[in-house]
């Protein structure tokens, strides 16, 4: 089965391919998991993605780190007058609410942006999430630095069942695979159109490299979800 096929690349730190879907936001990301990402990960994602490289966790996580969306935070600052707050995303034109929440850079990175810095960033909050400590939170505030160069984008409550979008659908990878709820994720990017990435042309390069394709349609099925 190809969802077989994508969750042994991931077990064994490689990359997978997901499209949403056409009546969504009809992109393709890479997604690798957390717990074995490289440098040469965050490489490839900037060279053969080119889009935004987002770290996603799992709602529950984000709930024991006391995180929110970043337009619940946008609405209840003190710091927006009322014509700024309409500025706030309510819900993007595919017809969901955006997952961000904070950018992080850890506590160790020097500019944040290099491919080590990126990699230390969203390897170290795996580790947290994998770790057996008792307050999680502690070392999460503790370890990391806000505003930094890694977007944290939060699956929503319920996974698939409430939202289709790459967020969900890369921490439900996750959950299959038995890693750890976070993963490095990126669009790709066509350099010719100045556009997101066909699926034709992405899995093309999917065959190329011999990385797993899933159609989102699969991870639904897969879901019960109609």
């Amino acid at each position: 089965m190809n969802i077989d096929k994508a969750l042994n690349s991931l077990k064994c730190g490689d990359f997978v391919l997901v499209h949403d879907s056409g009546n969504r936001e009809d992109e393709v990301d890479m997604i690798t998991s957390g717990k074995h990402l490289t440098p040469e990960h965050i490489s490839r994602m900037r060279r053969f993605g080119g889009g935004l490289i987002c770290a996603t966790i799992s709602y529950d996580v984000a709930s024991e780190f006391g995180l929110s969306y970043m337009h619940e935070i946008l609405n209840h600052s003190d710091h927006l007058d009322s014509e700024q707050k309409n500025m706030i995303i309510g819900t993007a034109p595919y017809g969901d609410h955006p997952t961000f929440s904070l950018y992080l850079n850890h506590i160790q990175t020097y500019t944040g942006i290099t491919d080590n810095d990126r990699c230390m960033t969203i390897s170290s909050l795996s580790k947290i999430i994998e770790s057996n400590i008792s307050n999680k939170k502690h070392r999460f505030t503790s370890e990391f630095k806000i505003p930094g160069h890694v977007p944290l984008l939060i699956a929503s409550d319920g996974l698939l069942k409430s939202r289709q979008g790459h967020t969900e659908m890369s921490v439900y990878l996750m959950n299959l695979a038995k890693l750890p709820p976070v993963a490095a994720i990126c669009e790709m990017m066509d350099p010719e159109t100045y556009l997101a990435m066909t699926v034709s042309k992405a899995q093309k390069y999917a065959d190329k490299y011999g990385i797993p394709f899933i159609d989102g349609q699969e991870l639904l099925e897969l879901e019960n979800i109609v």
